[in-house]
Order: C-alpha cells, then structure tokens, then sequence
C-alpha cells in the first residue's frame, strides 16, 4: 500500500507541475519546436528548472540513502555508449513528440480531459510500446545488424 501512495502523490504532483508549466498544452509545445517561426522558449525554462531540481535531489539521495522510499534498491543504468538503437528511438520520440504536440507525461495527463488529441496520442504510444516489445524483447534474432549491440546492457 505505501509504494501505491507514494506512486499517486508522485503522479498527482507531476501532473499539476505539467500543468502549471503548460506542457499539456500542443500549441506551447510546438511553439518551442519552432525554432524556424515564432520560438517559445518558455518551454526551456522549465526543462532547465527541472533538470537543475533533479540533479541537485538525484545525487543527495542516492548518496545518503541505498534504497528508495519502498525500499528497492537505487538501480542506475551502466550501459553508456550511443548506439543505432538508441539514436533511432530518440529520434522517433522526437518525431511524435513535434506531431502531437504530447511527450508522454504531459499526453497521460492531458488523457483526463477526454479529448481525442491526447486520447488518439496514448493510444499511438502505447501501440509503439506494444510493438517495440514484440520486435525487440520477444524475438531471439534482431531485425537488422547493428539493432541489437547489446540486449542485456
């Protein structure tokens, strides 16, 4: 029950940042994509605040404490190289990040509006997700050389 709680106060308190922010806005967010038209840059702001908040709280918690509030163990990524994968996957997120307008959290949050934008957008994402699972997770042969470096990276 504590890993509940503390999942929906997390997500409570992302969703309302997200929405002061006005990244559940597609208008604000292809505004900051526009860098050849009318620029928002306020978008920027918000990234920098976010990721300057993150890496002041990441480093002190990790380094004071072993385990999460639920009590898991910190488990950091070790893999550090850019390779195909990586490089396409971002660049398709990207893609549907400036079609839609959404990122993921803000698209999840926008989906308690129940309009079609955000509704069509998660079930897009979702289908991706679905779909890079079953290529990628439950197939023993990459689909193409150079995909696959390292699967258990």
């Amino acid at each position: 029950m504590k890993r509940e709680l503390i999942a929906l106060a997390s997500g409570i308190v992302f969703a309302i940042g997200l929405g002061i922010s006005g990244m559940t806005q597609p208008a604000k967010v292809i505004g900051f994509l526009d860098f050849a038209g009318r620029w928002d840059a306020s978008l920027a702001f918000v990234m920098v605040g976010a990721i300057a908040v993150n890496l002041l709280a990441f480093r002190g918690i990790v380094r004071k404490r072993s385990a999460s509030l639920c009590g898991d163990a910190f488990r950091l990524p070790t893999k550090r190289e850019i390779d195909v994968r990586l490089v396409i996957g971002a660049a398709i997120f990207g893609v549907g990040w400036g079609l839609g307008g959404y990122c993921p959290g803000p698209g999840l949050t926008s989906v308690a509006t129940l309009e079609a934008g955000p509704l069509v957008f998660v079930a897009a994402m979702a289908a991706g997700i679905f779909l890079q699972a079953a290529i990628f997770n439950r197939s023993s042969k990459p689909l193409a050389q150079g995909l696959t470096t390292s699967r258990n990276a």
